[in-house]
């Protein structure tokens, strides 16, 4: 967690209207969150590996992206031993239960199918940020 009080976000999702929808979301939730957007898992590997950047507190993943899936990357964060501990949450259009075990077998902390609504989306963040706060 960053000393300052704040939690980040590093999302990877490749629907610019998901992200844009998510980072408003965060916005809302809390002030002392910040959320950092980018459109792929290889973006967000590139962001962890970049020892200038801050660790993220949650990492949310979409599983199907284009260059990098989230399942793809979800397994290099797991083998980092830098980000390993990051929890990362899948945030898809998936509602399969063989992805959710999948996920969950590599190491993801949550699955999220992505909600229509900000509402939906605001009181997700407010669910799984509140154990951080706590």
């Amino acid at each position: 967690m960053n000393t300052d009080n704040t939690l980040t976000i590093l999302l990877a999702d490749d629907d610019a209207d998901d992200r844009e929808l998510f980072v408003e979301a965060v916005k809302e939730t809390d002030e002392r969150l910040r959320c950092i957007a980018v459109e792929d898992g290889q973006a967000a590997i590139q962001y962890l590996s970049d020892p200038t950047n801050a660790l993220p507190d949650y990492i949310f993943l979409d599983l199907r992206m284009p260059r990098m899936s989230g399942r793809t990357c979800l397994q290099m964060i797991k083998s980092d031993e830098r980000v390993k501990h990051i929890p990362v949450i899948i945030y898809t259009t998936s509602d399969y239960v063989e992805d959710s075990k999948d996920v969950m077998g590599v190491g993801a902390t949550h699955f999220i199918t992505k909600p229509d609504n900000p509402e939906e989306i605001y009181y997700i963040l407010s669910m799984i940020l509140n154990e951080k706060w706590t």
